[in-house]
């Protein structure tokens, strides 16, 4: 199967583990060019996903590609143009940065010249050139990902495949380890896919979602389209929003608490009249009423509330290991 225009695509794919545990159920999932989030609960199988589309393992049915390669049969073509950073902490400690990332880079098949030159650009790109002949066994956390990320540069990729990159930094890393795979992906114009669990994170940086739970796509959707200004309107009273939320039930509106507030699902234009009407009719303080945007987050509560009721298959779904 093609997947024109695609760097990566995906049909029926599924990955079963003696057990049995089924780690990808059937997904199919065309990925554009660009930066790409990932996303998922541990388990959920974004990490098996990602070592079938390097051929490092075998599906148990389905197709996948990777820049148009077949992952079946041309891995060893496929790595040779994508860069891989993998979750665990798989740096050897009695080596320099610039010793490792200059290895890596003659096992992508660089000239030993070229392969040095090559380690020391990308360890300046991720912004540890002033300590690149230190011992890696010395580095902070922060600074191990950074060599993670400079060897899967090394060998200058069409497609970076991410696992879990700020994985076991504190908030200021995070955001520094954001900001430059940003970089990366605008300045560079490499493609990058971002495995995470964290959906804010993807929301920051990414122009494309792909969502998977138990091994079964949930949605694969622009970011922007997913969190466009859709009919939810932020309510705030300034004392009892219990109260607030019974009468828009009574009057057909569905609401839920949010901070000191409330989120209203406004289904039509008159949903802002009817709410206020309600307030004035408790006789509370209107604090604040706006539209406002989706958040990542908000949207996969939602689904994953609508998953958890009966009937709907989630419990099904749960039952799958990723």
């Amino acid at each position: 199967m093609a997947f024109p225009g695609a760097v990566v695509g995906t049909a029926a794919l599924t990955m079963r583990y003696p057990g049995p545990v089924t780690a990808l159920d059937g997904l199919t999932v065309s990925i554009p060019p660009g930066i790409t989030g990932l996303v998922g609960a541990n388990g959920a199988g974004k990490s098996t996903l990602i070592k079938l589309l390097l051929g490092l393992l075998r599906a148990s049915s389905g197709q996948a590609t990777v820049l148009g390669y077949d992952c079946r049969t041309q891995g060893e073509r496929i790595r040779s143009v994508v860069g891989y950073m993998p979750e665990s902490d798989c740096l050897p400690p009695e080596v320099t940065a610039t010793e490792f990332v200059t290895h890596l880079g003659r096992m992508s098949g660089l000239p030993a010249t070229a392969a040095k030159e090559r380690a020391a650009e990308s360890l300046r790109h991720v912004g540890l050139h002033e300590e690149r002949y230190r011992l890696v066994g010395t580095y902070s956390t922060g600074m191990k990902q950074r060599v993670k990320l400079a060897q899967a540069l090394v060998a200058d990729p069409r497609l970076l495949l991410l696992d879990e990159p700020t994985n076991g930094l504190d908030p200021a890393g995070r955001d520094a380890m954001l900001e430059l795979i940003e970089r990366i992906g605008t300045e560079f114009g490499i493609s990058i896919v971002v495995a995470s669990h964290l959906l804010g994170e993807v929301e920051r940086i990414c122009g494309h979602l792909v969502a998977i739970e138990a091994g079964r796509l949930l949605r694969s959707e622009a970011v922007t389209a997913l969190t466009k200004t859709s009919r939810v309107l932020l309510v705030e009273v300034g004392e009892d929003p219990g109260t607030l939320a019974a009468e828009l039930a009574m009057r057909g509106l569905k609401s839920r608490p949010q901070d000191r507030g409330l989120l209203v699902q406004a289904g039509s234009e008159e949903a802002c009249e009817v709410v206020v009407d309600a307030i004035a009719k408790l006789g509370l303080p209107l604090l604040r009423l706006q539209q406002r945007r989706h958040r990542l987050e908000e949207l996969f509560s939602d689904q994953q509330e609508t998953a958890e009721r009966p009937g709907t298959g989630g419990a099904k779904e749960a039952a799958h290991a990723g």
